[in-house]
């Protein structure tokens, strides 16, 4: 028997426990808001690689010249890069025990942004309703914003996901 085949026979997914983290469908009501605990101050290398890796290549994200001369007073932070932190900032809050991600509507950005600012999001639950395709889930729609340490809004957008319902015998 090869190192592969004993290690594989032995794979430790097989006895692994799934154990669920985060709200149930049950768990979210109309109106009810969230303040996401942490923040993220964005630096310039987030910008610069972020922009670089998904091949973003205007010049305004990681040439600072360039950008100054445009009026900015620094390099600017590539918006979908600011859309992805504010998302992630929600997700411990409002999906992560849920299913697949299901959309995004009414995206604004609000103004741009420079390395060095600290970014903190909030969301409110907006609707929820059981699926009718799939009713074991439900589908939960949120409005999350995205704010600098001033309280000036960044960001706002709404977004939905498929959202676990809670089995009959498990712990509430």
């Amino acid at each position: 028997m090869t190192f592969r085949e004993r290690h594989v026979q032995d794979d430790f997914r097989a006895r692994a426990t799934i154990l669920r983290k985060g709200p149930y469908y049950e768990d979210f009501e109309v109106g009810q808001t969230f303040v996401h605990h942490w923040g993220r101050t964005i630096t310039e290398s987030d910008t610069v690689n972020f922009s670089l890796l998904y091949l973003c290549y205007n010049p305004i994200y990681f040439n600072r010249d360039y950008a100054m001369a445009h009026g900015h007073p620094d390099i600017v932070v590539n918006p979908q890069f600011l859309f992805n932190v504010v998302l992630g900032l929600s997700v411990e809050d409002c999906s992560e025990n849920g299913g697949p991600f299901l959309g995004v509507y009414d995206l604004v950005y609000d103004r741009p942004i420079y390395p060095g600012t600290a970014v903190v999001a909030k969301s409110e639950t907006l609707e929820k309703r059981v699926s009718s395709s799939n009713p074991g889930n439900g589908i939960v729609t949120w409005r999350t914003e995205g704010f600098d340490s001033d309280g000036n809004r960044l960001i706002g957008f709404r977004r939905s996901n498929l959202s676990i319902l809670r089995q009959p015998g498990e712990p509430t």
